[in-house]
């Protein structure tokens, strides 16, 4: 497995599989079947309620637990909550996190930060995050952190590069870990003829062609999915390599267009808003 190296000198694989939309018994297979094929990078949140199901998942796997980057993130109703940490590694049945974010900048984000710094100094987080903060946000914290943060997730694609983002997380050595990383909805990108000859030259889907060109840029993926030919798939991309042309190519797709916007009304309801664990 290809890693990339954290601004604390923690390793992370490239690739990974995430749990988000997958219903707790679908983690929990999802999770166990991807780490009997190799994988050793699972993403999971607060807000997905699956976490004690990737948990069952784990144990299941016979997968050793110091062989698992284990990402899971506290959703912002749990950002004042201080039993939140302890609670979310009970709920995954671990004494640690590889990685911990903070999930949306909603709520007292500043103290669901200060939760993070906490639990890297307490060992509980070897490694710490933000998701979904951007522009404003990133530049806010990036006048209040102690410690900065390893990594960040935000939707990123090649319609989509951050290009303005990666400006201030190359600056302090923060990874990006990609979400969705194959496009949304319309399969617009997916489609693009480019990736379709990548294909065809590399013996490969448009899908593998995509998640590949993520980890050339240096991101980390993490594509979902409860269908185990798809995992296996998404796992088999570092065989090949695309050549600079190839990526220069690619790099002419970007639009700076982005499938998801979030609304200040959404941030308002997110803070609010409190997941049902007792369905994990």
């Amino acid at each position: 497995m290809t890693n990339v190296k954290l601004n604390n000198g923690l390793e992370c694989p490239v690739i990974g599989i995430g749990t988000f939309t997958l219903s707790p018994a679908e983690a929990e297979n999802s999770v166990c079947e991807a780490l009997k094929m190799g994988y050793t990078l699972i993403d999971t949140a607060n807000a997905y309620v699956n976490e004690r199901a990737v948990g069952r998942g784990i144990k299941k796997s016979g997968v050793k637990r110091e062989d698992i980057f284990l990402s899971t993130k506290l959703w912002p109703s749990e950002y004042e909550n201080p039993n939140a940490v302890d609670e979310t590694l009970e709920r995954l049945g671990v004494d640690y996190v590889d990685l911990l974010y903070i999930h949306q900048p909603a709520g007292n984000w500043l103290a669901g930060y200060r939760q993070l710094e906490k639990a890297y100094k307490d060992g509980k987080a070897k490694s710490i995050g933000i998701s979904n903060f951007e522009g404003k946000y990133i530049a806010e914290l990036e006048t209040k952190w102690e410690i900065p943060p390893q990594f960040i997730q935000v939707e990123a694609h090649p319609y989509f590069t951050q290009k303005e983002l990666r400006i201030t997380l190359d600056k302090y050595g923060i990874k990006l870990m990609s979400w969705y990383p194959l496009g949304h909805g319309d399969r617009s990108l997916m489609n693009e003829p480019i990736f379709a000859e990548l294909g065809k030259k590399y013996n490969k889907t448009p899908a593998q062609v995509i998640l590949r060109w993520h980890t050339q840029m240096g991101f980390v993926v993490i594509p979902g999915s409860k269908n185990v030919d798809h995992i296996r798939d998404n796992f088999d991309i570092l065989d090949f390599a695309l050549t600079d042309d190839e990526m220069a190519k690619i790099a002419k797709l970007d639009k700076d267009v982005r499938y998801y916007h979030r609304t200040d009304a959404q941030l308002e309801q997110f803070a609010a808003w409190h997941p049902a664990f007792e369905k994990e």
